[in-house]
């Protein structure tokens, strides 16, 4: 499959502003199901507020969240797929670019230390643009993921001592998740990477963080501690926004990665409850839309 470069920039304008209109049916359903088991009156009145802002956007077609985040996109790439990888890079960048002038969008990336704006949602390696591969035949997928900073301010990494064992990584989360407080506006996705490099270990838990609620991780042990740590942080009393409650959290998605004999890295990175994204698969078929 021969991939048409005008189609990806397309669909990656196109995927920009899905993903900070609809919300994914998982996350809904997430909301939803907090919602209906929150035992504290202020935070149940605040989880139905979020419900009614899906539901007003849906209606109005309009932004579920007034941070455009920084934009991320996760390309996966199957057997038997012909695309120039520069190019393929270069199109999502303008993409990228068009749905913030085209539509408007906000632009919220600036450079580190000037804070000029080019209002493109662009600069210096931004959008993110991750490559992957994959076994299935003849496809190509797009994920957007916008990053809003609230979320993403809420990053930690620790190079844990590996004596410390797992006890380490569950208090290292736990910490985390009570020093974010409503800062990463939760309830939220708390995503862990345990293992790999440094570099690695935040990627893994952006990963986490970015998984559509219900997944589990691949790795046994991983999927064992995603569960601990699941009922942990909802015995916080974080809540909704910070303001106390039983819903701190959808869940805890952990990845993990083999390391070396003599470390244990652990990183956190944390998604808002309005856990944006948006797909789009093109197969010799043509391009579908989605989640």
């Amino acid at each position: 499959m021969d991939v048409d470069l005008k189609q990806v920039e397309e669909a990656a304008k196109e995927l920009y502003i899905r993903a900070l209109k609809i919300l994914p049916p998982d996350i809904k359903s997430g909301i939803a199901a907090l919602e209906r088991n929150e035992t504290g009156a202020t935070a149940k009145t605040i989880l139905g507020t979020m419900m009614r802002n899906i539901s007003v956007a849906a209606d109005n077609a309009n932004l579920l969240c007034q941070d455009t985040g920084i934009p991320i996109y996760n390309v996966t790439i199957g057997r038997g797929v012909n695309v120039d990888g520069f190019a393929l890079k270069q199109a999502i960048r303008a993409g990228c670019a068009r749905a913030t002038r085209e539509h408007p969008l906000r632009s919220s990336v600036v450079h580190p230390l000037t804070r000029a704006n080019e209002q493109t949602s662009c600069g210096r390696g931004v959008p993110v643009i991750h490559i992957d591969f994959s076994s299935l035949d003849q496809t190509l997928a797009i994920e957007m993921i916008p990053k809003g900073s609230g979320s993403e301010n809420s990053s930690w990494l620790k190079m844990a001592i590996p004596a410390e064992g797992v006890d380490a990584v569950k208090t290292f989360v736990v910490d985390c998740v009570l020093e974010s407080g409503g800062k990463s506006c939760p309830p939220t996705i708390v995503g862990v990477g345990v293992g790999g490099t440094a570099d690695l270990c935040v990627h893994l838990a952006k990963q986490a963080a970015t998984r559509p609620l219900g997944s589990r991780c691949t790795d046994r042990e991983g999927a064992r501690l995603e569960q601990a740590l699941s009922a942990a942080v909802n015995q916080l009393g974080v809540g909704p926004q910070g303001l106390g409650g039983d819903a701190t959290a959808f869940a805890v998605h952990v990845e993990t990665a083999a390391t070396h004999i003599t470390m244990n890295p652990v990183a956190v990175n944390m998604q808002c409850h309005s856990a944006r994204r948006a797909r789009a698969t093109f197969t010799p078929g043509g391009i579908e839309y989605g989640f």
